[in-house]
């Protein structure tokens, strides 16, 4: 079984689609998040040894949970989702500790490539 991947994105066709990406590419999913909230109860529960995190979600944001995420664990890594023309969030996610970055539409060799350097494999 491959390293554990939390899946965090409000929209259920997003995460359908990273998680047929992750199986495909040998990965464990553990649990999947439609919100920020989610995502920290989510992230406690399970440990995972990564995170795909969608940037803009319901309740709380992708940055607030990634924010809250590395206070619980400074090590977490942490990959953001963000659509074309989000760049200043993606600059504010990684300067809030976002290990890397991929954008919408997935494409399935970027997204792996993506979460092996984050993961150290690659």
């Amino acid at each position: 079984m491959g390293p554990k991947v939390l899946i965090v994105d409000d929209a259920l066709f997003m995460r359908n689609m990273l998680r047929d990406i992750f199986v495909k590419g040998g990965y464990s999913i553990v649990g999947e998040a439609a919100n920020g909230v989610e995502a920290v109860e989510k992230f406690q529960e399970f440990k995972p040894d990564l995170v795909t995190m969608d940037i803009v979600m319901p309740l709380k944001s992708g940055i607030e949970a990634l924010q809250e995420i590395n206070l619980i664990d400074p090590n977490a890594r942490v990959v953001m989702c963000s659509a074309l023309g989000q760049d200043a969030l993606v600059v504010e996610a990684v300067e809030a500790g976002a290990r890397d970055f991929i954008v919408k539409p997935f494409q399935e060799q970027r997204v792996l490539d993506v979460v092996r350097r984050v993961l150290g494999q690659g």
